[in-house]
């Protein structure tokens, strides 16, 4: 094969296998095509990166670039075809030489970059000469859009004398422009007001402290800051924004008193715990930094008190210790406030506290006496004779005239029957001798009172203890029951007693026990001292026989420890009871009494079962009568009360008259008037419904009622106490007159009945019974 006949297969195969471009640096690049015993050959498109600038308003279309295959050469035949964003619309180009053209004005902000993908088409055989390749046109940013602050305004808070450089903010614009083109999305930050106290950092926008400010001196600060695209550049774009910085407060202020020296009062009757004055210090800081607590310092302290109130930041003065004009008048106190809160970098400019000087005044009041004490205690014996002194009181005016008192017992009728003072020196005697074992303690209120004003007086209380004397002898702590058994033995123990004193011992009370001297040789009985207090009752021979002797009586001394000791002697009663060697106490009591009333068991059964029969008899007697017993008032009911009879009877005959005795509705005192019958045809229906309107309060019914009131009233035969009386009233009847016969004067031949035909239908078969009746009697 020769040359030629190789490089023309190879040209065949280029055209129908063509290589492909890259899109990564828009180069052409080569493409392999595996062929057998084929050489490499270059293929791929030929262009420079395309860019189109923003924002061109020409008539005429913009050129953009050229795409051009490697294949182009001179007079070649091949047509370029444009794809993708834009194409044929946005951009063109020109099919012969492929140069790109735009025709409209682009916006980068809103599109940067279109893809778009362009062909190499033979003429020929309408035949890509080349792969479809990808490229980009990027649109080329320019100035036109403002830097934006898009969180203003900005409010920051920076502590007040903060050093120089603290930072305080930080401000951002944004400029939609391109940050990697060119200077248009760059911005520089600048302060248009607010020096020489803040300062900005140029490409950060972060303010910072110039200088130290303080609060007090001004607290609010307003900051312009501009931003600035294009790196300050001529035809640069500019935005602003406002920062309000406040200061905060910091404790960089001590308290101080208004006044070097404060004047204040009070009178020497206020009680403890009296507002005297108040005291308030000024710091310029506020919140917390203000907080201050006040104190009070030298030997005035115990008299007085201050305390801090904490809402209004005010130091209030109390009275502590009541005050005397006459003892002292004036005092001198020195107050002092400190910051509650203290920050140390402060502290070298100097202490953070103030004092002043408070001088008080007692103002003097009229006062009532004063006793030496607050309360009295006094001693005196029992048994003390009517006079004998018990203590004595002493009240003064403390007032400069010193005003004499009078002294007396608060009135107590029962104290006043026992002691009584001296109204003149106070001086405490008693009135009759006092026992302890009544009461031990009186307490007394003893009243001084001025001389010349009554007014003025004071009380105290006087506290008397009776001392114990040992006047009262011991005693049994209780009535002891004592039983011995016919068949106890010698030496058996039969009780144990105790005994009790009313009186007081300096130590433990202490009693001994012992027989009475008589009674030691001839007992039957023994007395053991157990040493505590108790004693026991022993047998001093064996064998009792309650029919020789029922009870033994022994007599016990008992003698004390008091000073002097005293001694009593109580009897003791010993029962023999019918027992064995143990004693049992419901038995011998009954034993006991049985003897004593002289009985035996068999005699006291056979009264039980007397007593029982009749109690029984009695109880029949009592059911018999009950039985018998008839209501109190059966017989003279009638007498009080009108009879109410119910009968079924049509009426309207003299066979009416029969039934019942009419005269029994009627009373004794009074009787009605009866009212001749009138006749009465056509009126009949308007006159019955006038009946209808009588009713309970009708005139006719409280007449009705009165009459039977005053019948009640004036009956001699009435109960002479309240009853019930029952009446049956059906109104005066109607105007129609009655249809009965009953209680009428008039006779049944005076009447005439034939308008009861022209009553109608109703009433038809009463007239046919009267019609007959009266034919009957013609």
């Amino acid at each position: 094969m020769n040359c030629s006949t190789f490089l023309s297969l190879m040209l065949m195969l280029v055209q129908l296998w063509p290589s492909s471009l890259s899109t990564v640096n828009h180069s052409a690049q080569n493409t392999d095509q595996p062929f057998t015993a084929v050489r490499r050959v270059k293929r791929g498109w030929v262009w420079e990166p395309l860019f189109v600038t923003e924002e061109q308003t020409s008539v005429m279309p913009v050129y953009v670039g050229q795409l051009k295959s490697d294949l182009d050469k001179h007079g070649s035949n091949l047509k370029y075809i444009l794809t993708g964003e834009g194409a044929g619309t946005i951009f063109t180009i020109d099919k012969d030489n492929g140069k790109i053209y735009v025709t409209q004005k682009l916006d980068r902000e809103k599109k940067p970059f279109y893809t778009l993908r362009a062909q190499a088409i033979s003429k020929n055989t309408q035949l890509p000469v080349e792969p479809e390749s990808e490229f980009i046109i990027k649109v080329q940013d320019i100035n036109d859009h403002e830097p934006q602050f898009l969180d203003g305004p900005y409010v920051a808070t920076v502590p007040e004398m903060s050093p120089e450089g603290t930072s305080v903010t930080q401000v951002t614009a944004t400029d939609d422009d391109d940050p990697s083109y060119g200077y248009s999305a760059r911005l520089l930050y600048s302060l248009l007001q607010g020096q020489p106290y803040f300062s900005v950092e140029p490409k950060s926008g972060v303010i910072r402290m110039a200088s130290q400010m303080d609060r007090e001196t001004k607290d609010q600060y307003l900051v312009i800051i501009q931003a600035k695209d294009m790196v300050g550049q001529a035809g640069a774009f500019s935005a602003t924004a406002t920062v309000t910085i406040n200061l905060s407060d910091v404790n960089d202020n001590p308290p101080r008193f208004k006044q070097r020296l404060y004047y204040m009062k009070v009178s020497e009757e206020a009680p403890v715990g009296t507002t005297i004055g108040k005291l308030l210090a000024e710091d310029r800081d506020i919140g917390k930094n203000a907080a201050m607590n006040y104190f009070l310092e030298g030997d005035s302290s115990d008299v007085f008190d201050i305390i801090t109130n904490n809402e209004t930041q005010e130091g209030i003065i109390l009275l502590k210790k009541t005050v005397d004009y006459e003892t002292q008048r004036r005092y001198s106190i020195e107050a002092k406030v400190v910051n509650r809160y203290i920050d140390d970098r402060f502290l070298e400019e100097g202490p953070f506290e103030d004092k002043t000087i408070v001088k008080i005044n007692v103002e003097d009041v009229d006062e009532p006496p004063v006793f030496d004490l607050e309360n009295y205690m006094m001693e005196i014996p029992e048994g003390a004779v009517s006079g004998s002194l018990v203590g004595m009181v002493n009240a003064t005016d403390p007032d400069k005239d010193d005003c004499p008192v009078r002294y007396s017992i608060v009135q107590d009728m029962r104290l006043k029957r026992l002691f009584s003072i001296n109204e003149h020196n106070g001086t405490i005697i008693t009135t009759k001798p006092l026992d302890r074992e009544i009461a031990s303690w009186y307490n007394i209120t003893v009243k001084a009172t001025e001389i010349r004003k009554p007014d003025k007086k004071t009380e105290a209380k006087v506290y008397i203890q009776v001392l114990d004397v040992n006047d009262n002898a011991p005693k049994f702590a209780k009535y002891y029951e004592t039983f011995v058994c016919e068949n106890a033995i010698s030496g058996q123990q039969i009780q144990s007693i105790s005994a009790v004193d009313q009186d007081d011992s300096a130590e433990d009370h202490h009693f001994s026990f012992s027989l009475a001297q008589e009674d030691i040789n001839n007992s039957h009985f023994t007395v053991k001292d157990n040493q505590d207090n108790t004693a026991g009752i022993f047998t001093a021979k064996s064998g009792f026989r309650r029919q020789e002797q029922f009870s033994f009586y022994l007599p016990i001394l008992i003698l004390d420890n008091g000073m002097p000791p005293l001694t009593s002697t109580n009897t003791l009663t010993i029962t023999v009871c019918d027992c064995d060697i143990e004693v049992n106490t419901f038995y011998c009591r009954y034993g006991a009494f049985l003897y004593t009333m002289g009985l035996s068991t068999e005699a006291l059964v056979a009264i039980l079962a007397c007593i029982l029969i009749l109690l029984v008899f009695i109880m029949v007697i009592v059911a018999i009568k009950q039985q018998r017993k008839k209501s109190p008032f059966s017989e003279k009911i009638e007498e009080f009360r009108e009879n109410i009879v119910r009968y079924d009877d049509e009426g309207g005959g003299e066979e009416d008259t029969e039934a019942f005795d009419i005269a029994a509705l009627r009373t004794r005192a009074v009787m009605r008037t009866h009212k001749p019958r009138k006749k009465l045809t056509t009126d009949i229906h308007s006159l019955y419904r006038q009946s209808l309107q009588v009713g309970p309060d009708s005139a006719i019914f409280r007449q009705f009622i009165s009459e039977k009131l005053e019948e009640a009233n004036t009956d001699p035969s009435a109960p002479p106490y309240d009853s019930l009386q029952t009446y049956a009233f059906e109104g005066t009847g109607s105007l129609a007159g009655s249809l009965s016969s009953l209680g009428s004067n008039i006779s049944d031949v005076d009447q005439s009945y034939d308008y009861l035909k022209d009553w109608g239908p109703p009433f038809k078969k009463l007239a046919g019974m009267y019609t007959s009746h009266r034919g009957l009697r013609d």
